[in-house]
């Protein structure tokens, strides 16, 4: 079996021929994270060449990058080797000038009083760099070169001391462990909020010390290729937490889920719950803000790839209220339950919500297609008794009284005011004598004026346009002739020599009479 994985691969299974037996689906491959879950970046840099030396050029951050293990090492050897060196140098000096043979001569003034080996020369720097000094051991004033190594001896160990004990200070005090006590769900969820779908997770913080000015942002890491050809690997687009509406400016005192909106602008808008399981992508979040008590920076990032968005997952709440206090409930952290979600993307869902609905078109009525009911506006003397004058013999109906009304305001109100009939011809004017006085009066005054006053403008009734006068109706009422003779406007009222009021019915002429 080793052989054969490593002919052809660690993917290598053993399939079974029994068709008895059931299959599960092959068990994919975990993908190479570009970022851990506990933030680390997977990233390793070789090949530098010469570029090596830019290290030992900011020597303290590469001090403050190494691991504990080499930061104590290089500590204790660097204090070590410094104490060595030094002690050496006080026993040369010793023994160039000869105080070493005369070590227990009390006429003898030697650089250095009771130093006469090598570990009394090292007990001696000992405790000049300690400061401890216990009067034993001194330099005396006979020893210039002494003095000379005493001077150079303050300035090398305040140097070493700043910078290894800084070095240290800096290491212990680093923020990156303040990071381990903000914490990220294990996955994260694509489901429907305010009507909206989002991409949602959640951060919280373990400690009672706040998170100043905390600031979360979100990186999508996905390989794409140009329109030109050029193929990008883990390129990185941004995600939009509510960088618009400060959303992402967090108050991160109890747990909080951060939403991403998927719309036009996002990179998801086209992502399905069935394209989410041949999609390849990292999502990188991270979350920067100041430790409340010691006004550092801190990171904490971590990363959710494909397999850890659920589709149509929602968060449990963890938030409760005590007497007195909420309490926070972190075993439900990163505890998910499903809720209804649609399974297409956004974009297909405004597709099919921008198609239109061919119930909401509108169809005209079965009663308006047919038989509509046409509105006919007639003038004072443009009104058709072509049916109707048969029958009446010129002396049928009368006039309605609201045209008698409008008529009894004059010529100019006539022209302004229409009548608004139906398909009513039940009250037609025939003749005439059907006219109110005033307009008969009108019509028999001779003269150009009295045709431009009696003259309306012709109106559509229907489709036929009517440009009778008062004139024209009574031609119409009379009975045809043989040879009919164009006749000029009015002519029955303009060429007859008798009076108008001969052509009135006997009725009116009494009433006429009366007034």
């Amino acid at each position: 079996m080793a052989a054969l994985r490593r002919k052809f691969g660690e993917d290598y299974q053993v399939v079974n021929t029994n068709r008895a037996t059931t299959f599960s689906a092959p068990v994919k491959k975990k993908r190479q994270r570009f970022v851990e879950k506990n933030g680390r970046c997977n990233v390793q840099h070789g090949n530098l060449g010469g570029e090596t030396s830019r290290y030992l050029s900011d020597l303290f951050t590469t001090l403050v990058d190494l691991k504990w293990r080499w930061n104590l090492l290089i500590f204790i050897l660097t204090y070590t080797i410094a104490w060595l060196v030094m002690a050496s140098m006080w026993w040369i000096i010793a023994y160039i000038r000869g105080d070493l043979n005369h070590g227990h001569d009390s006429s003898y003034t030697p650089c250095v009083a009771n130093v006469y080996n090598f570990p009394s020369a090292f007990l001696f720097f000992i405790e000049t760099e300690a400061t401890i000094g216990y009067g034993y051991r001194y330099i005396t004033e006979k020893c210039p070169e002494g003095i000379i190594l005493f001077l150079f001896q303050s300035l090398l160990g305040s140097i070493v001391d700043a910078f290894l004990i800084g070095c240290m200070f800096i290491k212990m005090s680093q923020p990156k462990k303040r990071a381990e006590t903000l914490m990220f769900s294990q996955d994260a969820v694509i489901s429907q909020r305010d009507g909206k779908l989002c991409l949602m997770f959640r951060v919280g913080n373990l400690r009672n010390s706040h998170m100043v000015s905390a600031q979360i942002r979100c990186k999508l890491i996905k390989s794409r290729q140009t329109p030109e050809g050029e193929f990008l690997p883990l390129d990185q687009c941004e995600l939009d937490v509510g960088f618009g509406t400060g959303a992402d400016q967090l108050f991160l005192v109890s747990p909080l889920t951060i939403c991403h909106e998927i719309n036009p602008k996002s990179p998801f808008f086209d992502l399905s719950q069935r394209s989410l399981m041949n999609e390849q992508f990292e999502i990188v979040v991270i979350l920067e803000g100041i430790v409340e008590t010691t006004g550092m920076t801190c990171q904490a990032r971590t990363s959710y790839t494909e397999d850890e968005v659920l589709w149509g997952h929602r968060f449990l709440p963890v938030m409760s209220l005590e007497e007195g206090f909420f309490r926070v409930d972190y075993s439900q952290f990163h505890s998910t339950f499903e809720v209804p979600t649609p399974p297409c993307s956004v974009k297909e869902h405004e597709e099919k919500t921008s198609l239109p609905s061919p119930l909401s078109t509108p169809t005209p009525a079965l009663g308006e297609s047919r038989g509509v009911r046409r509105d006919r506006v007639f003038s004072v003397d443009c009104i058709n008794t072509s049916e109707e004058g048969g029958r009446h013999g010129g002396a049928g109906g009368r006039l309605p009284s609201k045209l008698q009304r409008m008529s009894s305001s004059g010529k100019e109100d006539l022209q302004r005011k229409v009548l608004l009939l139906s398909s009513q011809h039940s009250e037609k004017a025939c003749s005439t004598g059907d006219l109110p006085l005033k307009l008969q009066r009108l019509s028999s005054s001779p003269g150009p004026e009295a045709e431009t006053r009696l003259q309306l403008k012709a109106l559509k009734v229907g489709f036929e346009p009517m440009t009778q006068s008062t004139g024209d109706l009574y031609q119409h009422s009379l009975p045809p002739t043989p040879a009919p003779a164009p006749v000029p406007i009015h002519s029955p009222l303009l060429s007859a020599g008798r009076r108008p009021e001969d052509n009135l019915p006997p009725k009116l002429r009494r009433m006429n009479a009366d007034r």
